[in-house]
């Protein structure tokens, strides 16, 4: 079923990269209980490329923190910035933090976030940012296998969790050849050492990174492969997607295995955790940021079209609670 509900929001896909396909953000900073904090970058913009919503240009004087809302408006208030003055000692620059943001299965007590230090390129700050989850994706994997083992379930559940931490590495790979490419490197991985976790909290981490997060990382993967303008990309994301998507089947199935073995009371606050996983991701939607770069090279959906992908998620998630 949900290989048949992924394959059907993905028609919507161009199959070449055209203008519809466009940028859309998430998060993929450090996981805590169910939650994350977004990569961040310091990005210059030139102040007279920037435009207010009526079409005019900036005043002179125009504060930093007034030019990088214009630039970056996903940042509310807007982070750490900079203004860089010409010759003539006016400023002809703005730094501004911006924020990079992705999908994907982040452990829980991941220390880095997966900014990237110094001036890069937006792509190269959004490749180093997707190789660093890949990368974390590796021992959350790790772990999930040995708890599934620990806890008693079937060996192919096992199996699959370690067959799916062998591919986060090559993903990691692929992400990070990308990122040094545009000139960033990839940020270390730091995550704090593991402890034996109840089943409820596995399951829970698992219906918040695996059936949401991953999942919805699936869909992005299939949406990249399909409208990416560089080559690259297509075909490294080509690779990496039906991954994904065996990835967010074997969430699912964890998911199904967990809730047989819980109580009614855990059962309610695990659906009650992804459907929360969900509300966030449409709020990360509505506040995601569109760059040219993107547009033309990365093949990110748009914010119109990822709002379709989560509400037609949605709607599959609550049809499989039923």
């Amino acid at each position: 079923m949900l290989r048949r509900t992924l394959a059907r929001l993905l028609l919507a896909a161009p199959a070449l990269p055209l203008l519809g396909c466009n940028m859309y953000t998430s998060s993929c900073g450090p996981a805590g209980e169910g939650t994350g904090e977004p990569s961040k970058v310091n990005q210059t913009f030139r102040i007279a490329d920037l435009q207010l919503a009526d079409g005019g240009t900036p005043e002179p004087g125009a504060s930093c923190e007034q030019l990088c809302v214009l630039a970056a408006p996903q940042d509310n208030p807007p982070g750490p910035c900079s203004l860089q003055s010409g010759d003539g000692g006016t400023p002809e620059t703005v730094t501004c933090t911006v924020t990079f943001l992705c999908e994907g299965r982040r452990p829980e007590g991941l220390l880095s976030d997966g900014s990237v230090d110094g001036r890069v390129s937006a792509l190269g700050a959004l490749f180093a940012s997707m190789a660093h989850l890949e990368a974390a994706s590796v021992p959350a994997f790790e772990r999930l296998a040995r708890e599934l083992e620990a806890h008693g379930a079937p060996a192919r559940l096992v199996r699959a969790a370690r067959r799916a931490a062998a591919d986060e590495v090559r993903h990691a790979q692929a992400m990070g050849t990308l990122a040094e490419r545009h000139g960033a490197p990839v940020p270390t991985v730091e995550v704090e050492p593991f402890q034996p976790r109840a089943l409820e909290r596995l399951a829970l981490e698992n219906a918040v990174e695996g059936c949401v997060r991953e999942t919805f990382g699936a869909l992005l993967a299939g949406w990249q492969a399909r409208c990416a303008g560089d080559s690259e990309v297509r075909q490294s994301l080509a690779r990496i997607a039906p991954d994904e998507l065996r990835h967010a089947e074997l969430s699912w199935e964890i998911d199904a295995w967990a809730l047989s073995r819980l109580d009614e009371a855990a059962r309610r606050r695990i659906q009650e955790a992804r459907r929360e996983a969900l509300r966030t991701l449409q709020r990360e939607v509505e506040e995601s940021v569109e760059q040219e770069e993107f547009v033309r090279l990365a093949g990110l959906p748009s914010r119109e079209q990822a709002r379709k992908l989560v509400q037609g998620l949605a709607e599959w998630v609550i049809t499989a609670e039923a």
